[in-house]
């Protein structure tokens, strides 16, 4: 079978669920919708499969197949690519979508509104695999546009909570604001190139007709508003604050779009851009810029977090920042294999922490955990593991990715130090928050209430096997991308050598760090192994050594941080309070003076325009038109007279007319 030539499958499969859950979803048992939903994510993970095999024996690495003309002004067919960077998203989608689809059969079994949870699941994984198959940036923005509405709705499935409904409204209109930067790249890409599919502009752009901009100038332009639209999608500052209200969604929402797959869609956007990054430093510089500011702030504020889920969304903001810093610095291939790793390692962390929530009945506050570990003890060693990972200690997948960063950080030749020096700070934050996280859910005394101790017990296997899973890709997803200072060249750089001909260079800014003697990479690797253990040895000291009362307060800091250093509130008063003033403010005036009064001159200008018009009507047309009849009538009667019908006045006319002939000559002899 050609599973290359079946590509577009890969998103029918969920839109076809989706659809039979719409349609007839209320009337069919959940142990149908449990059958359906997941399974056609496993057949689109089996297609996926089997058309990446394909994709290897092709000396191109490049295979697209296009369905019909969608938008042939834009150059934008209905389309599909299959190539290594589409290729590892899908696999990443389908694969961990399906494991989420088979948790949530036990975490949501007793929710109502179950077909609808599981519709909405399908119709996400649709949207995300149209966004990284599309061949081209408007095929794409359906896809983009279509995990917000997924995410919107999913964000709000508890609609009877105020929190959820407001959470989800603020995801919404926080990413049409990036939104509106996307489009604006995208037109101005379309300007410069002709084109809007994804082989037809890097063609332009690695042509040699644009050259790498010194200062910033239109192509840079062109590469910052789509960045703008990465930075909503794939929550970074100044458009991170929609993420972590999302977790009031169920967890395995958190798990499926904001660890996984929907926010990891700006990371993948600005790797498929490469090509136009590769052209403009300038904006690069402010994609790294962006990503470690992104991942220090985030970080920050997850130090001091009491509720599980909300720690591993600042934690998931944090890793997001990572993975644009290693974009920003040109190592476009490591952006995505720290998204690859980081699907396993967060995705099981959030599903773990969705166990532990169940295992409480519902509680959150890790305030009022502890003792755990062999109460749940699968959910126990599996985040145990995702929290290793994470960490960056070395054999796990985090510490692969995560190391691999840094090192691009310091080493490439866009790279900077500082930037080099924010990632190895936060990378120490990293370990302590989520050691911190550990050590007061599973270690301890427990810190519950009676009834809730004596009801605790460990998820179905429906949800654990999950885990299990899960676990084992944190262990071993990483070895595919070993440090070359170690070992190079085989199995150990698959990943990269996968990935290559896509980002491929053709410019001054080359993909890649730049040669440095390995003992330089080795002391590097080794500081960044010490710091996440002196994170994890900070957490356990305070929070397993001290007592409660003996733990350090942190002062105004930590009341600044538990707050998330105000930034809802300065949103709050500048952007809510600061336009609106309860109906008076500004935007009050503005809806009141100007879209009003635009709308109150539009309807005077109606009226007067249409009096006028009926003036001219009564007094110009009707006039004219009676003047007309006048001038018929008159002329009428002399034609009444000689059009009678009767024959003698006819023959009377006729003599009068011989003899008025005759008469004329006669009178001129």
């Amino acid at each position: 079978m050609n599973f290359l030539d079946l590509i577009w499958l890969i998103p029918l499969f969920p839109l076809a669920g989706a659809i039979i859950m719409a349609f007839l979803g209320r009337r069919l048992p959940n142990k149908i919708v449990s059958l359906i939903c997941p399974g056609m994510v496993l057949l689109s993970f089996v297609v996926s499969l089997g058309a990446v095999i394909q994709l290897a024996g092709l000396p191109e690495k490049n295979h697209e197949v296009v369905l019909f003309t969608w938008l042939p002004l834009l150059n934008a067919d209905m389309g599909y690519l299959l190539d290594p960077l589409s290729s590892v998203m899908i696999l990443v989608v389908t694969g961990v979508g399906f494991l989420i689809h088979v948790y949530s059969i036990g975490y949501m079994g007793h929710e109502g509104g179950y077909y609808r949870f599981f519709g909405y699941l399908n119709l996400f994984v649709f949207f995300m695999l149209t966004l990284v198959l599309a061949n081209n940036y408007a095929l794409l923005f359906v896809g983009w546009e279509g995990v917000g509405l997924c995410s919107y709705l999913l964000i709000g499935f508890y609609f009877h909570k105020k929190s959820a409904g407001d959470a989800g409204k603020k995801a919404f209109i926080v990413n049409r604001v990036g939104d509106a930067g996307f489009v604006l790249g995208m037109f101005y890409l379309f300007m410069l190139t002709g084109s809007l599919r994804f082989n037809t502009v890097n063609e332009v752009l690695h042509s040699g007709k644009y050259a790498v901009e010194a200062s910033f100038g239109v192509l840079s332009l062109t590469a910052l508003l789509m960045f703008i639209g990465a930075t909503g999608k794939s929550a970074q500052v100044p458009l991170y604050v929609w993420l972590p209200d999302a977790m009031e969604g169920p967890t395995p929402v958190s798990a499926l779009i904001h660890a996984a797959t929907m926010v990891t869609a700006g990371v993948y956007m600005v790797a498929r851009s490469n090509a136009l990054y590769q052209l403009t430093p300038e904006t690069s510089m402010i994609v790294a810029g962006v990503g470690a500011f992104t991942a220090i702030l985030a970080a920050s504020i997850a130090l001091v977090q009491n509720d599980i889920k909300r720690v591993l969304a600042y934690s998931t903001v944090s890793q997001l920042g990572f993975m644009f810093m290693a974009a920003g610095v040109g190592a476009y291939w490591v952006a995505i294999f720290h998204l690859y790793t980081h699907a396993f390692f967060k995705a099981l962390l959030f599903l773990g922490s969705g166990s532990v929530i169940h295992a409480m009945g519902g509680e959150q506050d890790m305030r009022k955990m502890g003792g755990l570990k062999d109460k749940i003890p699968t959910t126990f060693r599996t985040m145990f593991i995702g929290s290793l990972a994470i960490a960056g200690i070395p054999g796990l997948a985090g510490f692969f990715s995560k190391d691999e960063i840094l090192w691009q950080a310091w080493s490439s030749p866009i790279g900077s130090k500082l930037v080099w020096a924010v990632g190895i700070t936060t990378a120490t934050m990293t370990a302590f928050y989520m050691w911190r996280l550990m050590f007061m859910t599973f270690y301890g005394e427990g810190r519950m209430d009676e009834h809730t101790k004596h009801h605790i017990h460990e998820s179905p296997a429906v949800m654990t096997v999950p885990l299990m899973v899960l676990a084992l890709g944190s262990i071993v997803g990483g070895w595919v991308g070993f440090p070359k200072a170690i070992v190079e060249g085989g199995f150990f750089q698959a990943f990269e050598r996968w990935l290559a001909p896509v980002f491929e260079s053709k410019h001054a800014i080359e993909e890649g760090a730049a040669h440095h003697d390995a003992s330089i990479e080795y002391m590097l690797m080794g500081l960044s192994i010490a710091v996440a253990l002196v994170g994890i040895a900070i957490a356990r000291y305070i929070y397993l050594k001290l007592k409660e009362e003996q733990r350090p307060t942190g002062g105004p800091l930590y009341k600044v941080l538990l707050n998330k250093w105000y930034v809802d509130e300065l949103y709050d008063f500048l952007f809510i309070s600061g336009f609106t003033l309860g109906g008076g403010g500004l935007m009050a005036k503005f809806d009141e003076n100007v879209v009003d009064g635009g709308v109150n001159g539009t309807a005077w200008s109606t009226r007067m325009a249409s009096r006028i018009t009926m003036l001219w009507d009564t007094y110009v047309v009707d006039g004219l038109v009676n003047l007309t009849a006048f001038f018929v009538k008159a002329l009428s009667f002399p034609m009444r007279f000689l059009q009678s019908g009767f024959t003698q006045s006819y023959v009377l006319v006729f003599v009068l007319g011989v003899a008025a002939v005759f008469g004329f000559y006669w009178w001129g002899r």
